[in-house]
């Protein structure tokens, strides 16, 4: 599909009573998309999807529409809520230690690049503590520095291994054997039945 049908295709998946926080509903997409401004129709769409839970074949959608026009944040986006949809996702407080206290001393990428270590509890068989892996998505900033804090979004790599963390639990955060950041667990949504395949 080229990118005005990947755009409206997406635009019939959101319910037509879906507005974001500003007022804009999907009737404002199509008045963008008449005139050829699919990047601000894309826009838009990303928004109205922020604020609602839609189906895994919208981002996918806007996904191939973003990378169409070579806008690579926004095809970063939409495959990151696409992996959200999958395995779920956890939003946490995120506090990076100082340059000074670790041994990272340059800034982390905002957009989901980072696949860390997490201590949330877990023991190995000899007792020691036993990380787990989740990309790292930096809401609201393109990246973070040593000492920076941040909401941050969390996508296990074993969505299993995650069922047990709730709001309110401090995890620590590991590039290597020393702690990197500290975070207070916000908000854990599990994965979506409706992003299993069907049959």
């Amino acid at each position: 599909m080229d990118v005005p049908e990947l755009l409206e295709s997406a635009s019939l998946l959101v319910p037509e009573a879906t507005a974001t926080e500003n007022d804009i509903t999907v009737r404002d997409v199509w008045d963008y998309l008449v005139h050829d401004e699919w990047d601000v129709a894309l826009g838009l769409l990303e928004e109205l999807g922020d604020g609602h839970p839609l189906p895994l074949a919208f981002w996918e959608k806007l996904a191939d529409a973003a990378e169409q026009l070579r806008l690579e944040r926004s095809a970063a986006w939409c495959h990151w809520r696409c992996s959200e949809i999958r395995n779920g996702v956890i939003r946490a407080d995120l506090t990076l230690r100082p340059a000074t206290e670790a041994r990272r001393t340059t800034p982390i990428s905002g957009a989901g690049v980072l696949r860390p270590m997490w201590d949330i509890g877990h023991l190995s068989p000899t007792g020691e503590p036993a990380v787990n892996i989740a990309r790292l998505w930096v809401e609201d900033m393109s990246y973070l520095e040593p000492g920076g804090r941040a909401t941050v979004r969390l996508v296990p790599l074993t969505p299993s291994q995650w069922k047990h963390v709730q709001p309110g639990q401090r995890i620590t955060m590991h590039e290597d054997r020393t702690v990197a950041g500290t975070a207070v667990i916000l908000e854990v949504h599990h994965p979506r039945a409706a992003a299993m395949p069907a049959g």
